[in-house]
């Protein structure tokens, strides 16, 4: 019998790629709004935008997608792109970004592990930008599994990072 495969500890995954309707419209939302720079372009059809000089986090085109609709709402595909920060107060600082700007959001959970707040981008692809508690302050259960839980977050409590 073969042996079970563990994919390696230190896998992270790399980059999200994603179709989009309007490469400028998107651009405007993640490089202006979420403050990615942009690391190269190709053409008018695609961007490819990073946190920290990375070659690529996230890319963007419009190569079969061009004025297209959002993808159904109820149909296979992606759920949300998950982007972490490295601290809370850097939440924070994203979150108080959001609300000046008046940008909408369509959830803010205390997951035990994570806190963590969702909104779409302009294509209606969901995003959600997150930090992990340190893992010696995640909660078990008795029998030593993870106790991930969705409660609502406290906005004013992750807000006040800012003081």
């Amino acid at each position: 019998m073969e042996e079970k495969y563990i994919i390696p500890a230190q896998t992270h995954i790399g980059h999200v790629h994603l179709k989009v309707s309007d490469l400028e419209r998107s651009l405007q939302f993640y490089r202006d709004l979420l403050g990615f720079e942009v690391t190269t372009m190709y053409g008018r059809q695609a961007a490819f935008l990073s946190a920290g000089g990375y070659h690529h986090h996230i890319g963007l085109n419009t190569w079969l997608s061009k004025g297209a609709p959002p993808a159904p709402a109820h149909s296979a595909g992606l759920y949300h792109t998950a982007i972490l920060y490295p601290t809370r107060k850097n939440l924070a600082s994203i979150l108080n970004r959001l609300i000046a700007a008046q940008y909408p959001l369509t959830g803010a959970s205390d997951h035990g592990v994570s806190e963590a707040i969702y909104l779409n981008d302009p294509d209606n692809n969901g995003v959600e930008l997150y930090w992990d508690r340190p893992k010696e302050e995640w909660p078990y259960h008795e029998d030593g599994s993870l106790n991930m839980y969705t409660k609502a977050l406290d906005i004013d409590s992750l807000l006040s990072e800012l003081n």
